[in-house]
């Protein structure tokens, strides 16, 4: 099986944020990664305005927790849309 592209990453962690999954330690479980690189990840997904970052300041220690936003609810479906056109599973397949 091929390594994802980044691409397939991110889209795995904005899928997981769109399902409930809204913790940093989750996220990187859902997408299958070590800690640096999520960490790398969910900076570059707030800064393209993707997700939003939570401060939870209830508790003692301060938690993060991250809620996906119009523009990547937007971009989860503009993929989805072109898989639908253009079935990637099959490509690979036929390597």
């Amino acid at each position: 099986m091929p390594r994802r592209s980044k691409l397939e990453i991110r889209l795995t962690m904005l899928s997981s944020i769109k399902e409930g999954i809204d913790k940093p330690t989750r996220i990187m479980y859902a997408a299958n990664l070590s800690w640096k690189p999520t960490q790398r990840t969910l900076t570059q997904l707030v800064r393209q305005g993707l997700i939003n970052e939570i401060e939870d300041t209830n508790n003692a220690k301060s938690k993060k927790r991250y809620e996906i936003t119009e523009k990547g609810l937007a971009v989860i479906k503009y993929f989805e849309d072109a898989k639908k056109l253009l079935p990637v599973d099959d490509i690979y397949n036929q390597i």
